[in-house]
């Protein structure tokens, strides 16, 4: 019996651990979920967070600034994610080369995971507001600014803004 009882409770911790991970890959985005497992997209980023942030010259430069992210307006979270996807996926990565095999695939599993969690965003049909759309157009702006593979590496340097916010939405998410 003590067996049967024990074996009962691995299996029930167990199962509220797996319930936990498969909850904590859930963004909820305004009145709409997708799913982004960030362990996963940071387990990307760090193969090649060195070598962006060690080939990027343009120091004085900011893509992302946290102040930005942490600006986006009630009820453009959906929107504000769906654009930086956009932005990374259609002008960053396509930009991105690395010329170590192993940085490539990893700058081509993130890629690839943005644009599954930008395919689920679309289900959503966010409203973008005019500030919203402002902002982002902001953020093309400063990347035009840059000759566009050091456009690219600075961007790709400056992921972790976009992942902490990621990570802090998925926080913010099992709170509610």
């Amino acid at each position: 019996m003590k067996m049967v009882f024990g074996f009962s409770l691995c299996l029930f911790v167990l199962l509220n651990c797996l319930s936990g991970l498969v909850e904590s890959g859930t963004l909820h985005l305004n009145s709409c979920s997708v799913s982004a497992h960030t362990h996963e997209l940071r387990k990307y980023y760090s193969a090649i967070r060195s070598n962006a942030i060690a080939a990027d010259t343009e120091i004085g430069v900011k893509l992302l600034d946290k102040k930005l992210i942490k600006g986006v307006q009630e009820g453009q979270t959906c929107c504000f994610l769906r654009l930086v996807l956009r932005f990374y996926v259609e002008r960053v990565f396509s930009n991105y080369a690395s010329s170590q095999p192993q940085q490539q695939r990893s700058s081509s599993a993130l890629a690839n995971a943005f644009v599954s969690i930008r395919r689920d965003i679309h289900k959503c049909h966010c409203h973008c507001a005019e500030e919203t759309q402002r902002t982002i157009d902001s953020l093309h702006a400063e990347f035009d600014k840059l000759e566009i593979n050091q456009a690219a590496q600075k961007a790709v340097g400056e992921l972790d803004t976009v992942l902490e916010w990621l990570e802090a939405l998925k926080s913010n998410t099992r709170s509610e």
